[in-house]
């Protein structure tokens, strides 16, 4: 199993197949194996990298909470395209991976070849907002720390992990799961890449944010998936697939 050193924190990533370069990017508190039903479906056409956050899965879970950061992921993220050889890819995730995707567009456009949103939402323009949504994240720190594993919920992206224990999980929801600014927000009209924005019709945190960006991303395309929820890969996994590949076949030649 392949590992990547980031500055002494070690990071678990998966290559498989080959083509053009596709990143998906796990949720919080899930792992790459969310996305087994997707590898399968594009890895002969795709180089399909997974991978898990640090403090998840296979990865590390450093002690230091200053080794958890929105922009340590995104690092995270460049050092993994820099690993399979991609000078761009196309940068993909589901809900906080579809979040780190947004910021990684921010920080390194050059390094994109398209997006794809799933279940997401780009943060917070108001500061009240935002500070409850990172209440929320330190509550479920907190749980974690006082109750272990057994304080993830039993939602069906969660279903299929392994973690090793909850402490990195905790430090995770603190340092990246909790949003420091609006950066990512307002970078969303400055994506010039296409973009498929993917929401289940039964996700109902998310549709508002799925509709925010569609508006905002100017060569975004909307996709509503029926009968699914947050973890619509899962869900209507040939649904989903299709929407993906429909949007993948539209791109320009790698």
């Amino acid at each position: 199993m392949a590992k990547l050193d980031r500055g002494g924190v070690k990071i678990h990533y998966e290559v498989h197949g080959s083509g053009p370069t596709l990143l998906l990017s796990h949720g919080y508190s899930s792992t790459a194996r969310m996305w087994d039903g997707q590898i399968a479906a594009l890895k002969d056409r795709y180089q399909v990298v997974v991978w898990d956050m640090r403090g998840h899965g296979e990865s590390d879970y450093p002690a230091d909470q200053s080794l958890y950061s929105e922009a340590l992921t995104v690092g995270d993220m460049k050092a993994l395209l820099d690993q399979v050889g991609a000078k761009k890819a196309i940068i993909a995730g589901l809900s906080l991976g579809g979040y780190m995707s947004l910021a990684f567009a921010a920080s390194h456009p050059e390094r994109v070849a398209a997006l794809m949103l799933f279940d997401t939402g780009p943060g917070f323009k108001k500061d009240e907002a935002r500070a409850k949504w990172n209440e929320t994240a330190r509550q479920r720190a907190d749980t974690l720390e006082a109750k272990g594993l057994a304080a993830l919920n039993s939602s069906d992206e969660v279903k299929l992990t392994r973690h090793r224990d909850a402490t990195g999980l905790a430090r995770a929801a603190r340092g990246m799961l909790a949003q420091d600014n609006d950066r990512v927000i307002q970078s969303l009209d400055k994506v010039a890449v296409p973009t498929l924005v993917l929401v289940g019709a039964n996700d109902t945190n998310f549709l508002a944010a799925t509709d925010y960006m569609a508006a905002k991303i100017k060569q975004a395309i909307k996709v509503v998936v029926a009968d699914a929820g947050h973890a619509s890969n899962l869900h209507q996994p040939a649904l989903f697939n299709q929407a993906v590949e429909a949007f993948l076949a539209r791109l320009p030649a790698a």
